[in-house]
């Protein structure tokens, strides 16, 4: 992983979330709470999640070998696709079974420990607070001009977008607990301690959902964003390159992308010029985008009949030029 905002929100949320889930467990045996006890659970789990980022992170970083010749950076959307896994299951699932034990035995929560669960509700959304706000930070630096939710669908690097939703799944789910605790104490009704700890189930369930689809879209390989395209596009045509003809982008990892051209020539171009036309067109794209690492460009002579063609029947017909 890179050194940047990735490592440095990942570690933040990690830090308030082990804290976090240590006042969530003594409130839950405190008041037996099943809010609390699917609280604690989520931020176990959030922890082991932003742990599994960091290993991700570190095994992406191994050098090719001959048996992965590209590397190990998409290691990263693998462990992204994990948490999802972890979220979806450690966390909403049981969310869900829990709530549903507590509807079965609805009891309140005992007077004398009232404060507790709101106490610790109040300092872990402040704790979280501090985790989001610098997961936005970090995020800001590469947002750019776009949504929250087009970065999210649009990030290469999958950390961020996952802290980011877990963040904001964990602030959402404890001002949840902290209605469904409230109201238990206010009522002496353990089924709104029930609802609360339901519906935090169903916020975990649905942003794992939206962190699985992300990643794995990642796992199957996209192409390079449209901008970059734009960039190596100018960037190849020129100085003995009169066109390109066909065009593939795929990243390897979140700072790796593969760049697969044909592009035209000269008709009459000895192989020794060829060679350096093709030579310095590479040098042209890794100046213009310098993550395309790994590249494959192959000279050929233009013919719009033989183009027409293999827009219909090859394999590079959606990016065809």
């Amino acid at each position: 992983m890179s050194a940047g905002g990735g490592s440095k929100a990942i570690l933040a949320a990690l830090a308030a979330n082990l804290s976090i889930a240590a006042l969530k467990f003594l409130a839950f045996l405190l008041t037996a709470s099943s809010s609390m006890l699917a609280e604690s659970i989520h931020s176990v789990a959030d922890s082991g999640n932003q742990a599994l980022l960091l290993l991700g992170g570190r095994r992406a970083s191994r050098q090719a070998s001959p048996q992965h010749p590209f590397g190990y950076g998409r290691e990263r959307y693998i462990y992204a696709f994990i948490v999802s896994i972890v979220l979806f299951s450690v966390g909403g699932l049981f969310a869900l079974f829990e709530a549903y034990e507590k509807s079965l035995d609805p009891h309140g929560i005992d007077a004398q420990w009232a404060w507790v669960p709101v106490a610790v509700l109040v300092g872990s959304i402040a704790l979280e607070g501090f985790s989001f706000r610098t997961a936005i930070k970090e995020s800001n630096r590469t947002r750019g001009s776009r949504s929250w939710v087009a970065f999210i669908r649009s990030a290469k690097a999958p950390e961020l977008p996952v802290v980011l939703l877990e963040d904001f799944a964990a602030l959402i789910g404890l001002v949840l607990a902290l209605f469904g605790v409230g109201l238990t104490i206010a009522t002496g009704n353990g089924l709104w301690d029930a609802a609360g700890t339901a519906l935090i189930g169903l916020l975990l369930v649905g942003v794992a959902a939206v962190l699985a689809i992300e990643t794995k879209s990642l796992l199957l390989g996209e192409s390079a964003t449209a901008a970059d395209v734009r960039n190596i596009e100018a960037a190849l045509v020129g100085g003995g390159v009169h066109r390109i003809i066909h065009l593939k982008t795929m990243h390897l990892g979140p700072e790796e992308l593969l760049v697969a051209a044909k592009v035209a020539v000269d008709h009459d171009a000895s192989g020794a010029d060829i060679a350096g036309t093709i030579d310095a067109a590479e040098r042209r794209v890794r100046e213009a985008v310098p993550i395309a690492k790994v590249m494959y460009l192959e000279p050929d002579i233009y013919s719009a009949a033989r183009a027409a063609a293999d827009a219909v029947s090859g394999p590079d017909a959606p990016n065809a030029r």
